[in-house]
């Protein structure tokens, strides 16, 4: 039994892991936040050509199911989660400087890979140190993630404001300077005691891929997830063809990410299984693609994006809480490495084929994804009963 003078400390404890946690979401997510809708924008601006900005802008999505997995249980096996965290912001910060220098497109395709290969593990390699400290400490892992949605908004807010301040052609340093507030962010990471130090690590990625169970958890995350995919890709340009100015996109933008940031905030307060989230996030999805493919009033349209709350926010709750609960905490890294390979794969696919389908059928498009949404939902509901009486242990080694 704790006594009296180790509670406080653990409290202290349990609460510095969780704002330094939070302060890390915030400066990394700027840094997404920036760079996703204003990197082909500064691409432009130097004078690099459609064809070259398609294949540059691939490259984040290929190396999430090349590099990243290999990167992931690396750090996973070396027992060096925060370090890797630490050692890729690092990289990411000199990889965007050292872009911010070239203007011809192999040059920048070389360097941008290189970059790509050390930027793209921080996400899981985050999510996997969080789940670790919500193992340890009973947090939550919503109200630590919503910061991260919150300077997601801010950044890109910031940036579109600075658009029509600076030259574009300076945007580049933008994303040097916020990938630099996440390197001095990671150095506040509090150090997390490895609970599988004396846990074979010999077959222990074949082991997770032999779980059936683990593969429903990300294959239907990895669908109900790509089905937004279009949305994210041709969402302004289709609602600029129906006249919605400017200023209104940014408003159903912003509309998601507010939803998506209620929705983590309340999770505490949630006594679904986190299958049943899942297949409610997939639901809500299919719902909300119908809706927008069938070219709705303004006010159906801003209802539909409150919708991101659940179709995104739900998926992503249920989808941690699983991997939580399915995988042992000394392969978090590597099951996460899975779970974003998995992503970008069906990503990158659904990219590619959505900008075909959109060509020749416009907004029927979103009937597509509907269906991806849907299929989704189906996997995870229909195996919620082996995931509910199958949980994994840190007792059970997994």
């Amino acid at each position: 039994m704790q006594s009296e003078s180790q509670i406080p400390i653990a409290a202290a404890t349990k609460r510095r892991f969780a704002v330094s946690l939070a302060v890390f979401y915030s400066a990394f997510f700027a840094v997404l936040g920036t760079h996703m809708p204003f990197f082909p924008v500064w691409l432009k601006a130097i004078g690099i050509d459609a064809a070259w900005i398609g294949i540059i802008n691939a490259l984040p999505a290929i190396t999430r199911f090349t590099t990243l997995p290999q990167v992931t249980a690396f750090a996973e096996k070396r027992h060096a989660i925060r370090a890797g965290i630490m050692v890729s912001v690092l990289a990411t910060a000199i990889g965007f400087s050292v872009v911010g220098l070239q203007q011809q497109p192999l040059a920048l395709f070389l360097i941008y890979a290189l970059t790509c290969m050390m930027w793209t593990p921080t996400m899981p390699l985050t999510d996997a140190y969080a789940l670790r400290g919500v193992a340890r400490y009973g947090l939550d892992y919503g109200p630590l993630r919503l910061w991260g949605s919150a300077a997601f908004a801010a950044g890109s807010l910031a940036c579109g404001y600075l658009v029509d301040v600076i030259a574009p052609r300076e945007l580049i340093w933008v994303i040097v300077a916020w990938a630099v507030v996440a390197v001095l962010a990671s150095m506040l990471l509090q150090p997390l005691h490895d609970l599988g130090r004396r846990t074979p690590e010999r077959h222990a990625g074949r082991a997770l891929l032999r779980d059936a169970g683990f593969w429903a958890v990300i294959a239907s995350a990895a669908l109900i997830q790509s089905s937004h995919i279009a949305f994210y890709t041709f969402s302004a340009i289709n609602w600029q063809l129906h006249g919605i100015s400017g200023l209104t996109i940014a408003v159903l933008w912003t509309l998601g990410v507010m939803a998506e940031i209620v929705v983590f905030a309340l999770s505490p307060r949630f006594s679904l299984h986190p299958s049943t989230m899942m297949a409610i996030g997939g639901a809500i999805a299919v719902l909300r693609w119908i809706i927008t493919a069938s070219e709705p009033p303004l006010v159906l349209l801003a209802i539909a994006q409150l919708g991101h709350g659940f179709s995104f926010g739900m998926t992503i709750l249920g989808t941690m809480n699983l991997l939580v609960q399915r995988v042992p905490s000394h392969q978090i890294a590597r099951g996460q490495g899975y779970y974003a390979a998995c992503n970008g794969l069906l990503g990158a696919a659904t990219s590619i084929a959505s900008g075909a389908i959109y060509a020749r059928i416009g907004d029927g498009v979103y009937y597509v994804m509907a269906a991806m949404a849907a299929a989704g939902a189906i996997l995870i509901w229909s195996a919620r009963h082996r995931l509910m009486a199958q949980p994994q242990s840190e007792a059970s080694g997994g």
